[in-house]
């Protein structure tokens, strides 16, 4: 090849994709099939759009086993978690963003006036520009890919380096789905030539899912044009346990939140405060059932803890762990624990730290990474207080038995999710967003389909006599 793109996969080191990287005349090809098909996508009935939806996704459902493989072996997460991917998220949240479709896209009808006939009609915007990336590969991705042609538009979806894989099952389900050829396409592309197809005028969207810096590239190539983005970047998710909490079930949740996925999503729980009436039984219960986990191959089905996506990014939570216990943290989980751990390598043991503040980056900056701080706190306003000293915004979650406290703290609280006593999951009936560093723009829900589209005006009068 002459200019590959190669995927490293974290199980072992070795080079598990090899990719010719779109050269210019491929890239200028995609763009003019992406809005010659679009043209006539728009014009196909919305019955005929979900049909298709439907059958690309029992497609992805059939063969939910290879890529489950695909999955562990791009970006490590263990084979005993991957098919959930596909057989829980991606489909519910394929399934109702269809569903809601023809509700969502339908005209929205004015008052009665003699003599006129005006509604608001949504037209789909044409070609959309999907960056997805690894570490939910199809749960983020599809946010955004299915409303878009169920709206009418085009797809052209570059995907990370890391999950390459996953941009040609998306290509492959949908043509063996009936959809017509250029309506979703992938493309492995270089940074640079992601940024200059924002430029392009072409393109009239783009859904980026990654890192603020990554947001900041986007909205720089997007300077120079009208051009809508949306943004789902980076996350330093609270959780606060109050003392009248299931502290039981807090325990549980709250640590999968933590630990799930090696630490590597979006909406994972980074830091933790709990009141102090149950924060030791909190960190004790905590500790315990860390010291279960099972780090290992993503590969052998008794893992439940895989390496993190590579040695980099392992290496990096390696620097604030031991930066947090320069500054007074304390690590409580022996890392020899966990046999598997390798300095130098993406395997990565779990830490909770605690005796953290937020002089501390662990709890101030995205982790991505099996790593938790726990603070104590005395009451509920030094909770939200907490919660809210961060320049991140996209979910936090209260683990109470009083509802009604939880929507009083909710609404103090800077976030885009409000959860109590759940995590790490997202409803598609409500909307998907962030504030502060965490993004702008919306999936999910009805309100999703917003971004998606663009109103137009239909003010028709008759005249008579």
């Amino acid at each position: 090849m002459a200019n590959p793109q190669k995927t490293i996969s974290p199980v072992d080191g070795s080079v598990y994709v090899e990719r010719e990287l779109a050269s210019p005349a491929q890239i200028e090809a995609a763009l003019a099939r992406s809005v010659e098909a679009q043209r006539a996508w728009r014009q196909t009935p919305i019955d005929e759009r979900a049909a298709i939806c439907e059958r690309m996704v029992r497609v992805m459902l059939d063969q939910v086993d290879a890529i489950a493989a695909e999955i562990s072996w791009q970006m490590g997460r263990p084979i005993r978690y991957s098919p959930m991917e596909i057989t829980r998220g991606f489909q519910e949240r394929a399934r109702h963003m269809v569903g809601i479709a023809p509700a969502a896209l339908a005209d929205i009808p004015t008052r009665a006036k003699d003599g006129f006939q005006r509604f608001i009609r949504r037209e789909p915007l044409g070609v959309i520009l999907v960056l997805a990336p690894w570490n939910y590969p199809y749960l983020t991705s599809v946010n955004s890919i299915v409303p878009a042609v169920m709206a009418g538009n085009s797809v052209i979806l570059k995907h990370s380096n890391q999950t390459p894989l996953v941009a040609e099952r998306y290509t492959e389900a949908f043509r063996a789905a009936g959809l017509p050829e250029g309506v979703v396409q992938h493309l492995h592309m270089t940074h640079d030539d992601s940024a200059r197809m924002i430029g392009d005028e072409r393109v009239a969207f783009v859904a980026f899912t990654g890192s603020v810096p990554g947001g900041h590239a986007v909205l720089e190539a997007a300077a120079r044009r009208f051009i809508a983005t949306g943004m789902e970047l980076g996350g330093k998710d609270p959780a606060y346990v109050r003392a009248d909490a299931d502290l039981a079930y807090a325990i549980e949740n709250v640590v999968d939140g933590a630990m799930f996925n090696s630490g590597q999503s979006c909406c994972g729980i980074e830091r933790v405060y709990v009141h102090e009436a149950v924060y030791d039984a909190f960190v004790e219960g905590a500790v315990a059932l860390t010291h279960q986990y099972v780090l290992g191959s993503p590969l052998d089905p008794a893992t439940t803890l895989g390496p993190m996506v590579r040695t980099s990014a392992a290496e990096l939570v390696r620097r604030q762990i031991r930066d947090a216990a320069a500054q007074g943290a304390r690590a409580l989980i022996d890392p020899a624990h966990f046999p598997a751990n390798q300095e130098g390598t993406p395997y990565l043991a779990p830490q909770i730290l605690v005796d953290v503040d937020h002089r501390m980056e662990v709890m101030t900056e995205e982790s991505f990474g099996p790593v938790v701080g726990i603070m104590k706190v005395r009451d509920d306003a030094e909770a939200v207080a907490l919660m809210n000293d961060s320049h991140y915004g996209l979910t936090a979650s209260i683990w109470t038995q009083d509802a009604d406290a939880a929507i009083h703290i909710g609404d103090q609280v800077e976030t885009g999710t409000w959860y109590m006593n759940r995590c790490d999951y997202l409803d598609p009936e409500l909307a998907w967003t962030g504030v502060k560093d965490s993004g702008r723009g919306c999936t999910l829900s009805v309100l999703g389909y917003e971004s998606l589209t663009r109103p137009k005006s239909f003010h028709l009068r008759t005249v008579t006599g």
